[in-house]
This record gives structure tokens, C-alpha cells and sequence, in this order.
């Protein structure tokens, strides 16, 4: 994969495509080829030959020192998140290459029996967004959040997945944006190496989002479902870390307090207690 060979450069270049001329102070005249800066644009706002900097998006210098670098991410506008991402690209330190034995993510007994007692959607969710575990009312919200699933699957692939997003454009940059920072610049990773490859193939819309490198931690915010039994349900959405798991998440939905929203999720748990699903708190082991 090309990311793999040259994860620096494409990130540089990547952002650097999508900063406009007018946004850091340039006076534009006649056609551009181009749809951002042109590079010699960007050494000249970081302070560095144009040589140099081609030679960072080629591959050529991957080493940059870190006055360089946030010369550089002052020049794309970069956010303290982007600018962590670019420098873990930019490290000296070689990257860990993991084995292809099997790797368990196993959830704690004692968040398990916490998933029984939330009466709100939960979930655990792993470093590749697998769904590891999952209460009755999260599967209720959505069927797809069954343990072994992945979300970056469904949601980009998933038909049924893409109609409960009330905005799915919005959520599919999320998801991409977090998962992204997630991953950081292990990008070595057998299992990162194939879940984005069979994205990319079959997801023209994560090809293109995917392609923006865009990085951004998920954590609380707003919701909107279209769900089929209760209609519109807006909750609001937390991601806890959990401690002592390396990357897993605790996923929580829960409505505002006395709101229609609060009423329409006591009508689905009570659904949910009728039927009980399958795939309620299971746990996966994958091959890494």
C-alpha cells in the first residue's frame, strides 16, 4: 500500500490540497493546476527551500527535525490532533511490526456485567472498531451492533447501517477522522492493512475520506438516528477509554433527560426485554 511506503508525504500532501490560497493570506491570479497549495507555497509560510519540502513529500527525508515540523503544521492549519499524527509519522523510532498469531481483545468481566446493568444503548468497541460486547437496548438501536461486527464495515456497506444515520455523510467523516487517529502510524498492522484495503476497494465514499487524512479524536457529542420502529432519536454519544486495554471503548447513547428522545428509548428497551437478542455481550478474538 502506498500509505505504508511513504505515510509522511502522503499525509503532507493530503493536507496540503485541501488549504486554499485565500485562507493563509495569498493572492490568487489566473488558473490553478492545483486544488490547495502548491508545494513551493507551502515551504515559503513553513520557512524552508522548496527542495527540502519536496524532498519530505517524496519520501526522500523522513526525518525532520521538530522545529521543521511545526513550522510545516503551522502552514497547513494543522489542529493539536493533526499535528500529534504528523509527528508520529515523522519518528525516528522504527515502527512495531506485530505478529500474525492471534491477538485477543478480550473485555474486562467487570465492564460485561456493567453493559447488563446501563439502561442505555452500550457498547465496547476495539481498536479497529470491532464491537466486542453489546447490551440488549444497542442492539435494539441497531442490529449491526452485535459482537464481531465492525463499524467502519456496516456503515460504509451496509445499506441498513447507512439509512439509520440521519446524517451519514457527517458520521462516515467521523468514524474515518477517529479511526485514523486510533490507528496512529502503526499502519503495519495486518488487520489495519486489510480493513482498509477492502474499504477501499469497495467504498468509493471511503476511498475519498480516506484519501483526506484527516484526524480527530471521537469523543462526546450528538447523535441522530432515523430508526424503523420509533422514528427520529436524537442521543447524545460518549466514548470512555477503557484502562488497562490498550484502545477499547466504552460506546454509551443516552437521551436527554424527560425528552421525547428518553420516551422513545424506554419504548425500544421494553421491546428489547420481549426479544433478547443473539448477539447481546459476546466477545471476539481475531487474527492480527
Amino acid at each position: 500500500m502506498d500509505d505504508q511506503q511513504n505515510a509522511l508525504g502522503n499525509f503532507l500532501r493530503a493536507r496540503r490540497d485541501l488549504i486554499t490560497p485565500e485562507r493563509v493570506g495569498i493572492a490568487v491570479s489566473g488558473t490553478r493546476r492545483v486544488p490547495g497549495l502548491r508545494r513551493e507555497e507551502v515551504a515559503m509560510l513553513a520557512g524552508v527551500s522548496a527542495e527540502y519540502y519536496l524532498r519530505l513529500e517524496q519520501g526522500r527525508d523522513r526525518r525532520p527535525s521538530t522545529q521543521i515540523l511545526e513550522s510545516i503544521a503551522n502552514a497547513l492549519l494543522l489542529d493539536e490532533e493533526a499535528r500529534d499524527y504528523l509527528a508520529a509519522l515523522a519518528t525516528d523510532r522504527p515502527r512495531r511490526r506485530r505478529s500474525h498469531s492471534a491477538v485477543k481483545e478480550t473485555v474486562p468481566s467487570g465492564i460485561s456485567k456493567l453493559l447488563r446493568t446501563l439502561g442505555k444503548p452500550a457498547f465496547v468497541e476495539g481498536r479497529y472498531m470491532d464491537v466486542l460486547a453489546a447490551n440488549s437496548l444497542a442492539l435494539a438501536l441497531s442490529p449491526r451492533l452485535t459482537a464481531g461486527a465492525n463499524r467502519l464495515r456496516d456503515l460504509f456497506l451496509d445499506p441498513a447501517e447507512q439509512v439509520l444515520f440521519s446524517d451519514w455523510e457527517g458520521a462516515t467523516r467521523q468514524f474515518i477522522a477517529g479511526f485514523r487517529q486510533s490507528v496512529g502510524a502503526d499502519i503495519n498492522d495486518p488487520r489495519f492493512i486489510e480493513l482498509v484495503g477492502e474499504l477501499s476497494l469497495a467504498s468509493p465514499r471511503f476511498r475519498a475520506l480516506w484519501a483526506r487524512q484527516d484526524v480527530k479524536k471521537l469523543q462526546g457529542g450528538r447523535m441522530r438516528f432515523d430508526h424503523p420502529q420509533v422514528g427520529s432519536l436524537d442521543l447524545n454519544h460518549e466514548k470512555l477509554a477503557i484502562p488497562g486495554t490498550g484502545n477499547m471503548m466504552l460506546v454509551i447513547l443516552h437521551p436527554d433527560p424527560q425528552s421525547q428522545d428518553a420516551e422513545k428509548l424506554s419504548l425500544l428497551a421494553s421491546a428489547s426485554l420481549e426479544s433478547p437478542h443473539p448477539g447481546e455481550l459476546g466477545a471476539r478474538s481475531r487474527e492480527a
